[in-house]
């Protein structure tokens, strides 16, 4: 993390309110300002060709970039963070940054169904090998690493089922060579620090907890002083760039996500620990559970939980989730996560999931607490399990 020039590590509220920006560049006024440009020009030929100024062209960056940069960049204690136009592109630009024709990834069976996607499919068009691991293995991850092996991508939880992965064990048993690149779009830089536990790279959805307001799309990707240059690289030869508009209004959600990440927290348990007492509900995913599998690793490294997790419900027909859903009153269905409102979506991990096949028995929901009233959003759950339980 950087530090001011009193030498002291600032906390997560402060750089969320104070960092990237600076008033005295920006005519005194409090928020960066929005910087849309293509061009920029120079005053000599020597700045043409040489450098010397902040900007050479917009698609490289600009104050408005700049400053979602500073923020994550800071809170994640890395070396170099770069925004990019989606979750997705993070993640894509994290692995092509490491991984070359002949190269071979490992891949945590847990991940977010389109980063599978881009495994299977454009690593595979470049060459590229991606195998799927047990996002429970730790230390036994060392018997599928190959000599080809150039990459790890973790996400912890899984966004769907939540295994909590060990980050330290994984990091020891791949030892310094292979890069370690983990999605940390759950917990956030406020509640886990993947870089502090060996890891490389470290990737954000931030169309997620950073906007907050599910408005707009972004990533970044966070790295070591030893990858920066790479992923730097990367994205600049695949013509990455982010709208300032988007980098504004991420900008500004990430000035309050101490404050909703606390909020969505204290939501979140209280519905899952309600869940878990309710007629037909067979187990909730929430690893602050002490119940969870995982729990004694999420507390040893992470410091707090998201707004997301899973239950699973008693087995019933395609009707009886119809009936369920199809009447809720607060929570809509929605793919994405991370905005005021609460959402809702049932999930069926058995159409990608093969190192670790997922046999469950019953229905999985995924549900994000959003800033409704908790006893609002447990009536409108408690309406929708009792027309569940009728159809099953």
């Amino acid at each position: 993390m950087s530090e001011k020039k009193s030498g002291k590590r600032r906390a997560a509220e402060t750089i969320l309110t104070h960092g990237g920006r600076d008033p005295k560049d920006q005519y005194g006024f409090v928020n960066p300002p929005v910087v849309r440009g293509s061009t920029v020009v120079f005053e000599t030929l020597d700045e043409l060709e040489h450098g010397g100024t902040r900007y050479r062209y917009g698609r490289h960056g600009n104050p408005t970039t700049d400053a979602v940069a500073a923020i994550v960049g800071e809170l994640e204690g890395a070396a170099a963070t770069v925004v990019a136009p989606s979750g997705l592109a993070a993640i894509s630009l994290a692995l092509l940054s490491c991984l070359k024709t002949g190269d071979d990834v490992l891949v945590t069976d847990s991940a977010y169904d389109p980063t599978r996607y881009f495994c299977t499919h454009a690593l595979a068009e470049h060459g590229v090998t991606a195998r799927f691991y047990d996002p429970r293995i730790g230390a036994g991850i060392g018997a599928l690493i190959a000599e080809n092996t150039k990459a790890i991508l973790m996400e912890s939880p899984g966004s769907l089922t939540f295994e909590v992965q060990d980050l330290q064990a994984i990091r020891s048993a791949a030892g310094a060579d292979i890069a370690i690149i983990f999605d940390n779009s759950w917990a956030t830089p406020l509640f886990h620090n993947p870089l502090a536990l060996g890891a490389d790279i470290v990737v954000h959805t931030g169309t997620k907890m950073f906007s907050g307001h599910s408005d707009v799309f972004i990533g970044t990707i966070s790295t070591t002083a030893e990858r920066a240059e790479a992923v730097r690289r990367t994205a600049r030869a695949y013509g990455n760039h982010v709208s300032p508009d988007d980098a504004y209004l991420v900008a500004s959600g990430l000035r309050t996500l101490a404050v909703r990440m606390q909020a969505h927290q204290a939501r979140a348990l209280d519905l899952a620990r309600w869940l878990a007492g309710q007629d037909g509900v067979r187990r909730v995913l929430h690893p602050a559970l002490p119940d969870h599998p995982d729990h004694a690793v999420f507390g040893r490294d992470f410091s707090g939980s998201g707004s997301l997790f899973g239950f699973v419900l008693d087995p019933a027909p395609r009707a009886a989730i119809a009936a369920m859903m199809d009447n809720m009153e607060l929570f809509a269905m929605g793919y994405s996560w991370g905005g005021y409102e609460s959402l809702l979506l049932p999930a069926d991990p058995t159409r990608v999931r093969t190192a670790v096949p997922w046999t469950e028995q019953g229905n999985l929901f995924r549900l994000h607490a959003g800033f409704e009233d908790v006893d609002d959003l447990k009536a409108d759950l408690d309406a929708g399990l009792a027309r569940y339980r009728a159809v099953r």
